[in-house]
């Protein structure tokens, strides 16, 4: 029983189901029909489902008979009337024919009229668009044929306006032509091509440029130098100001030819030639040699293009490669003026045009750019004459090169740059220049030295009297009222060293020109430099022919006269400086001269060569002294070495009479120099005899040979009581010979009673007999005694003798022991 409920329930399940998935198909899209077939399928029921499916179909063609069935005599009516207008329309289409048919054969002609018309109205329509399409397109292409005229004929920068108004005004209204399309195409390449080109005249100019700044900077010399030769005769006015002025002419001329510049000077490299001018006429503008235009046009056209910053950029880098060229010198430039002036103009050239640029366009450069080049420029050059101005040995070439750089300094000053390490490196050339002039003039001085006779002056009428006068300035009354032929003291080299001296300190004030130095510093640099030229060059000058071993004593003799002279000239070249300086010696830090302390020096070197060379002579006589130590008997006169060496000192003595007194002494007296000179020569004496007779070589020594060695010590003595030289008071001369009188008194007369009682004593007879002498002495004579006399101990006289030798010696040696304690 439940089974059966179960299975009714499941049937109207099923049948509901299937109700669903009709009216689902019935209601549902037909592409969407698949998954509700599929419900279908998947279940268990399709059979059933179709049957449902097939009674429903059946249901749906019932009502549509039905519907059918309904309107089926409304249908047949409207058939029938259908057929009836049909056969009106028959009749209505023949009629429409024939009335067509007539129409066409009327209207034949009239179409073909239309025809026609309707073909020149098209042709009329397209004349006048082609007539708008023209009038719009040839300004494009006449803007282009200009262009391309402009870019054959190198006008650049008109071609790059050109294509500017081409691009922005005339191409937009035509744009869709394919012409214009090219046409825009090649913009880009027409404006790479204006750059390249204009960047290309710009390597040219910058090329020229480099090659011609000697020539630019040559010019800007000149007319600098112009400007200064100008102002020294017009009026007093700052350099600076003159070279202000030239340079603002310059660059006013320069202005004037840019907004001149024609198609043709545009092709021009940047160098207008100059060449054929006229020495004698106006120096141009140094920026008028140079055409500026390649410049300014590749700088335009970089502006409009945007690639001014490009531009500058380049420009920039390329003058700092070209400055580094130019300030890099030449290995040789020390050897020629030209040299340093090739080395300057290429300087002045590079600055000149980088001067102008500034002034002439807008940023390209700038004043801290110009700055650091100029710093640079700056180090560079000064590092360089440093260098190669040290290998300079030409005071000439010193001073052109001191000119050269004053102008190079004044050109650039002129021009805004700053120069005052220039003038402070020229002082430090100044030193070098002091140094090559005291090289020079000590050549000078050798010559002058070298060549002269050392005898005075002859004079043999007023001529050359005065004209000796006008050289040296030298005052004696006496000499002037003496006739003629008469002689100057002094010898040639007197006047020939005074003026030399004047030339050196001109040749020193040359240097000081135009270096902005004050008189002061003038002064002070001269005298400095003088003091070098006579306590250096001059002194050693005289030293080394005082030194020489040629020089006689007659030379020495001269050479004193001379330096006593110039000694007093001193203050004449103190004179000298204070006039072509104008500053007075009395003011403040005002340097003296040191020439009198040279001449004295120099005069106390040759008196002390006076001095060396006497005493050289007498040594040499003394060599020829043979004494027989050993001889019983002396000779009956002095030694015939003795004699001659006397007669010698006569003779030299009597050249010292023409030696000049000294300024505190009375006229009558001979000098100082003579007097010092045979004191001199008697002591050396008297101490060569004094060793002669001491020496350890002379081991024995008799009686007989110190009463002959006594008879040349009279003959010395002789010598110094007859007054070689006059000014000696008394027997001052004689004293030389003390120390060898007493001693030989001592022996002779045998007194060593006397001396051994009153040694010590101020009152005593043998005063300078040094007890260690006597006892040397005594020695040599004791030996002799106990060695020739064999047969002495048997005589009571030899005996007694050697003994009172010995007791002599002991006491002597007494004498010594307690005077060392």
């Amino acid at each position: 029983m439940e089974r059966g409920k179960m299975a009714e329930l499941e049937s109207l399940e099923a049948a509901a189901e299937h109700e669903r998935i009709l009216r689902e198909i019935e209601s549902t899209d037909t592409a969407c029909i698949g998954p509700t077939l599929r419900s279908v399928y998947d279940g268990e029921e399709h059979g059933r489902f179709m049957e449902k499916l097939e009674a429903r179909i059946r249901n749906h063609d019932r009502e549509i008979e039905k519907m059918c069935n309904f309107h089926y005599q409304g249908f047949v009516d409207s058939i029938t009337e259908l057929l009836k207008v049909r056969g009106e329309a028959q009749k209505l289409k023949h009629q429409v024919t024939d009335t067509n048919r007539k129409l066409q054969s009327e209207g034949k002609e009239l179409v073909v009229a239309m025809e026609e018309l309707k073909q020149c109205r098209l042709q009329q329509r397209n004349i006048s668009a082609t007539v708008d399409k023209l009038t719009l397109c040839l300004p494009v292409l006449e803007m282009y044929s200009k262009l391309r005229e402009q870019m054959t004929s190198k006008r650049h920068y008109p071609a790059l306006k050109t294509l500017e108004h081409l691009e922005h005004t005339y191409l937009p209204q035509v744009s869709h032509y394919r012409f214009c399309k090219i046409m825009v195409d090649n913009i880009p390449k027409l404006r790479e091509e204006i750059k390249d080109v204009s960047m290309s005249d710009l390597k040219d100019f910058l090329e020229s440029i480099r090659k011609h700044s000697d020539k630019i900077g040559e010019t800007a010399m000149k007319q600098a130098q112009q400007q200064r030769n100008l102002d020294n005769i017009v009026s007093q006015h700052p350099r600076i100001g003159g070279g202000k002025k030239y340079k603002k002419d310059g660059c006013a001329s320069l202005d004037l030819e840019v907004k001149n510049t024609s198609p043709m000077s545009e092709q021009d490299s940047g160098i207008l030639d100059v060449e054929d001018e006229d020495d004698d006429e106006e120096v141009p503008g140094a920026q008028d040699l140079v055409d500026f235009s390649p410049v300014y046009r590749c700088l335009h056209i970089y502006s409009v293009l945007g690639a001014r910053e490009t531009f500058e950029n380049y420009y920039r880098k390329q003058r700092r490669k070209q400055a580094r060229l130019v300030l890099q010198p030449p290995s040789n430039m020390h050897e020629t003026l030209d040299g340093y002036r090739k080395y300057f103009n290429q300087i002045v050239g590079f600055f000149v045009v980088e001067d102008h640029i500034l002034h002439t366009t807008q940023g390209l450069v700038n004043r801290a750019y110009i700055d650091e080049l100029w710093e640079m420029a700056l180090s560079k050059t000064i590092a360089a004459l440093r260098t190669h101005s040290s290998y300079c040995s030409d005071p000439n070439l010193v001073l052109d090169l001191k000119n050269l750089i004053v102008l190079f300094a004044d050109t650039l000053q002129g021009y805004g740059f700053p120069v005052n390490q220039l003038f402070d490196m020229l002082l430090e050339i100044r030193d070098q220049y002091s140094e090559t002039l005291l090289k020079k003039w000590s050549g000078v001085f050798r010559n002058i030295l070298d060549s002269d006779n050392y005898s005075p002056i002859p004079v043999a009428n007023e001529e050359l009297y005065k004209k000796i006068i006008g050289q040296f300035p030298f005052q004696d009354p006496e000499l002037e009222k003496q006739p003629f032929p008469k002689k100057f003291p002094f010898s040639e080299f007197v006047p020939k060293v005074y003026n030399q001296i004047k030339e050196f300190i001109y040749a020193c004030l040359k240097f000081s020109e135009d270096l902005h130095l004050s008189s002061t510093e003038v002064d002070d640099m001269i005298r400095k430099s003088t003091n070098l030229l006579l306590t250096r060059m001059l002194s050693n000058c005289l030293q080394t022919v005082i030194k020489r071993r040629n020089t006689g004593l007659t030379e020495l003799v001269q050479i004193i006269i001379n330096t006593t002279h110039l000694e007093k000239s001193c203050k004449f070249l103190e004179e000298f400086i204070t006039n072509i300086t104008n500053v007075l010696p009395e003011t403040v830090h005002t340097t003296k001269l040191y020439g009198t302390t040279t001449f004295k020096d120099a005069r106390h070197a040759a008196e002390e060569e006076i001095y060396t060379n006497l005493n050289q002579k007498i040594d040499q006589f003394l060599q020829l002294a043979d004494y027989d130590w050993m001889t019983t008997e002396p000779g009956s006169k002095a030694s015939d070495y003795l004699v001659d060496l006397i007669a010698f000192l006569r003779s030299t003595f009597a050249v010292f009479t023409h030696l000049p007194g000294d300024v505190d002494v009375h006229s009558t007296m001979s000098g100082k120099v003579a007097q010092t000179a045979c004191m001199s020569a008697c002591k050396h004496l008297s101490t060569s005899l004094m060793q002669l007779l001491l020496e350890a070589e002379v081991r024995q020594l008799t009686l007989g040979a110190l009463q002959q060695f006594n008879l040349d010590v009279e003959e010395c003595e002789q010598f110094a009581r007859s007054g070689p030289v006059p000014g000696f008071q008394g027997d001052t001369l004689q004293l030389a010979f003390i120390d060898l009188r007493q001693l030989l008194d001592l022996f002779i007369q045998w007194d060593w009673s006397t001396y051994l009682a009153d040694y010590g004593q101020p009152t005593c007879k043998y005063l300078r007999v040094n007890p260690t002498t006597a006892l040397i002495l005594l020695e040599k004579m004791k030996d002799t005694s106990r060695k020739n006399n064999v047969f002495a101990q048997f005589r009571k006289n030899e005996r007694d003798k050697q003994k009172l030798i010995d007791t002599v010696a002991k006491q002597l040696r007494s004498l010594i022991n307690s005077h060392h304690l």
